[in-house]
């Protein structure tokens, strides 16, 4: 982004939908990172996703209300557009939903959208390996991919166990948008 004298660079505006898993209320790391990085950061979670986080502790660190829930239409937008979006931790749900298009959730809503909209998005699965072996999810990661979603690395955990949370990279999120931020401006 080119900037002219006098005037400031306007910071990139990063959104990060959240959904329901074990792992999701450690999403002050990526919120922070991002922050570090330079991003504006907004945090949109699934309905599921809301009993997994500390609501009030990612407002005040992010500045910004958590949306959930679509808002009336005569209600004042509490986000900025985001330039790119990063699902993490992206649950198998999450992923197959958005994979078919289905928009049930304002979370899901927005990720249906962005496509159209061409905002760069990222997605850092979160799901076991019995999941994993699902044939709609190995799909719905192909349609994500052939939509030009980033996919992450994230090797999926064993089923019942949770765990995988020490090695889940979510500053990856950041790695996957920032080139494709940089190219779309």
């Amino acid at each position: 982004m080119s900037e002219q004298p006098g005037q400031q660079a306007k910071k990139p505006f990063l959104y990060i939908v959240v959904c329901g898993s074990g792992i999701a209320g450690d999403v002050g790391r990526l919120i922070g990172a991002a922050q570090e990085a330079g991003w504006g950061v907004g945090v949109v979670a699934t309905p599921q996703g809301l009993s997994f986080i500390d609501a009030e502790a990612i407002e005040a660190q992010t500045g910004y209300p958590i949306r959930s829930a679509w808002r009336s239409p005569t209600a004042p937008q509490p986000l900025p557009a985001p330039d790119a979006i990063a699902v993490v931790p992206a649950t198998f749900n999450t992923i197959n939903k958005w994979a078919a298009g289905i928009s049930d959730t304002l979370a899901l809503g927005i990720l249906c959208e962005s496509y159209g909209l061409g905002t760069p998005t990222a997605a850092l699965p979160y799901v076991n390996s019995a999941q994993a072996t699902h044939p709609a999810y190995a799909e719905s990661l192909r349609k994500l991919r052939a939509m030009g979603i980033l996919i992450g690395s994230y090797e999926p955990h064993r089923p019942k166990a949770g765990g995988g949370a020490d090695r889940f990279n979510w500053e990856e999120a950041l790695d996957l948008l920032t080139p494709a931020v940089a190219t779309k401006q």
